[in-house]
């Protein structure tokens, strides 16, 4: 009698099936699927200052929440920590979007102590999110890794989702995230910058990201004016020691033996040239590591950046930046060591890498600057720093390692290159046909 039950009560589903499949629900509406509340969202990590004593944490309420603060303590093995933290009030930004006006809310915790983990929280001191962990960088040169996104940009929430949690599967204690321009594709849309932020989740609330802007966060206004999106600096509290008129949009900050130069692309690149070299002037840094949207060496000839080659290139020679990371050409190319092409410089040389982590994809056309490339291949890259080596690995959506090199410092003299491409892996390059045909 049981099994007789069982295969009649299979059956009704059977029928059943082909009814509901007729249905075609409504999509959810992008007001009502990313509608703000009284609860944080959006949160996400960042610096302004010295990563070894400060972070910030930026997050997103509806308009009624008008008082926001943050609570901060050295995390401990058990939940008394809670009673002992400090609050610290937030900065409030409105901001009126395409979807309707939310508050942006930020907080910057400092005087803390390097290497240190502790646990905040954010909200308006009754509707607070989860305690979240986050460790101060050491004070000193440490070994560390991160990570480094070329564009995400499109079918964020399908695509891309998948590749930033791959990565942050395989580095979990990553120290940052780099992400080299274009985040979304349209610059103030807030249902794409809701899916970003949606891809990273906790993750953005416990890895810090350090993003540069590229063309797609900008927008033309009817007169043909340019202009950065509205929801950059509301969201992201970045360094503001740039040149002026980019504030959070070029900065630079050291951490842990590296000189980090994050860049604006788009706009002032003579200023951004001019500042760079006082930066670097004063670099005391073992490692240098630019990174910026457009490259200044394309995996496509019609793509060239010549005026950013040549305004940029010469100071990256000079002062002996060992590594530039972009992204714009939605697609995948490295250099060997470039040396001497600007500047007669024995020592200096530099490794330049365009990549892309979401779907869409350009043709590729093989320049003679290429070591390795690739087409229609979402990745992302893990970044190892460690004394005088620097162990680089660009992985593809699924995580196999696709191109590896390390780099090691010599005195006086350019960095060696050894290349570690897994010699089983080919190059994922589309027919020339099909490429042709694109």
């Amino acid at each position: 009698m049981r099994r007789t039950i069982r295969w009649a009560g299979a059956a009704a589903v059977l029928v059943a099936v082909p009814l509901v499949a007729q249905q075609v629900q409504a999509p959810v509406q992008e007001a009502e699927a990313h509608r703000a509340t009284g609860l944080p969202d959006r949160i996400i990590t960042t610096w302004q200052g010295d990563p070894a004593r400060t972070f910030s944490v930026t997050w997103r309420t509806d308009t009624g929440v008008a008082r926001a603060l943050g609570q901060i303590a050295p995390a401990e093995p058990g939940p008394a920590f809670a009673a002992k933290a400090k609050s610290v009030p937030a900065h409030t930004t409105p901001l009126a979007t395409d979807l309707g006006r939310f508050h942006c809310h930020t907080v910057q915790f400092d005087g803390l102590e390097p290497e240190t983990k502790y646990a905040y929280r954010v909200g308006d001191g009754t509707n607070w999110s989860a305690w979240i962990h986050f460790r101060t960088a050491s004070a000193r040169p440490k070994p560390f890794t991160f990570i480094y996104f070329g564009d995400a940009q499109n079918d964020i929430k399908s695509n891309w989702s998948r590749v930033i949690r791959e990565a942050y599967s395989d580095m979990p204690r990553a120290a940052f995230i780099i992400h080299a321009g274009d985040l979304i594709n349209n610059a103030n849309r807030d249902a794409q910058w809701a899916e970003w932020h949606g891809a990273g989740g906790w993750v953005n609330a416990m890895v810090p990201s350090m993003p540069v802007p590229g063309n797609h966060e900008y927008e033309r206004d009817p007169s043909g004016q340019r202009s950065l999106s509205r929801h950059w600096r509301p969201q992201f509290a970045l360094p503001e020691n740039g040149p002026p008129g980019l504030e959070e949009t070029a900065y630079t900050l050291e951490y842990q033996g590296v000189r980090l130069l994050c860049l604006n692309s788009n706009e002032k690149q003579a200023e951004q040239a001019r500042w760079m070299e006082e930066v670097l002037r004063e670099n005391r840094s073992r490692w240098a590591v630019a990174t910026f949207h457009h490259p200044i060496f394309s995996t496509a000839k019609g793509r060239d950046n010549k005026e950013l080659r040549d305004l940029w290139h010469p100071v990256f020679e000079r002062w002996r930046v060992d590594l530039v990371l972009t992204g714009h050409d939605h697609s995948y190319g490295r250099s060997n060591m470039r040396t001497g092409l600007n500047v007669r410089n024995p020592a200096s040389g530099t490794v330049y890498v365009v990549s892309v982590s979401g779907p869409k994809m350009y043709d590729l056309e093989r320049q003679p600057w290429m070591a390795r490339a690739a087409e229609d291949t979402q990745l992302y890259q893990l970044i190892t720093v460690n004394g005088d080596r620097l162990r680089y690995e660009a992985r593809t959506a699924v995580g196999e390692v696709y191109d590896a090199f390390e780099l090691r410092k010599r005195r006086g003299l350019a960095n060696e290159l050894i290349d570690r491409t897994p010699s089983s892996v080919p190059e994922r390059l589309r027919p020339a046909a099909h490429a042709h045909a694109h």
